[in-house]
């Protein structure tokens, strides 16, 4: 199992991912009290937002009570378990907030080859693949640590496109919030490489100091600087 860093915050459960578009859903159906309303009041097809529904609700259980006819013509509410769901992925969506803005990883290289807007970076970790500015010739790599996935020590799948810079390395340090975990890998470069995870991935790729590991992360998302003078060093 791979388990991505992720740009967003998320929640994941057999192969489900619950993310801010399904909170939002959650969300105004408890503020409208049907699926119908809450499907107009976000812009959204009332069909496709009721085969969500049912999609979230085989991996996490009952989200949403129904009521048909009565006095009030029906509707639906939250069950316990969607508060539930809503209050962990608040939480985590406030931890990938406090932290995601300022970890990144900053690798220094030299450009050795360009096509187009991507070129190949030659850095201590060893080649990279990203965005680089034209006619750069010494620049830095910044890789935001939610842009990384992490895959167990065997490697990256081969289905993953050419795009996808890979490396291995081992853990150097875990450090667990209530939600998100931060990963320091040693991918043979100075600085070591920051990896944001969640806790679930931590288990599941039994995550510890020195652990094997691999790294990916795509080359459109990896931007190269040009270093201009001595100074910048």
């Amino acid at each position: 199992m791979d388990l991505d860093a992720g740009f967003d915050a998320r929640l994941e459960r057999d192969g489900v991912r619950f993310g801010a578009r399904d909170a939002e859903l959650l969300r105004a159906v408890d503020e409208h009290g049907s699926l119908n309303a809450a499907a107009e009041a976000l812009g959204r097809s009332y069909s496709r937002s009721q085969r969500r529904v049912v999609e979230l609700e085989e991996a996490f259980g009952r989200l949403v009570d129904r009521t048909r006819g009565g006095a009030d013509g029906g509707g639906s509410s939250l069950t316990a378990a969607a508060d539930r769901l809503l209050g962990e992925f608040a939480r985590l969506e406030a931890e990938f907030a406090g932290v995601t803005q300022v970890e990144e990883t900053v690798l220094r290289g030299t450009v050795v080859d360009t096509e187009g807007e991507l070129g190949t970076v030659e850095t201590d970790a060893g080649p990279v693949r990203a965005v680089v500015p034209p006619t750069a010739s010494a620049v830095r790599l910044a890789v935001r640590a939610d842009a990384i996935t992490l895959h167990p020590a065997g490697g990256v799948p081969e289905t993953e496109t050419s795009a996808r810079n890979r490396f291995r390395g081992e853990v150097r340090e875990v450090v667990a919030g209530d939600a998100v975990a931060r990963v320091v890998l040693d991918v043979g470069a100075d600085p070591d490489l920051t990896v944001l995870v969640t806790r679930t991935s931590v288990e599941t790729l039994d995550l510890a100091p020195g652990a094997p590991v691999a790294a990916s992360f795509k080359a459109t998302a990896t931007r190269a600087y040009p270093v201009e003078s001595p100074s910048d060093e």
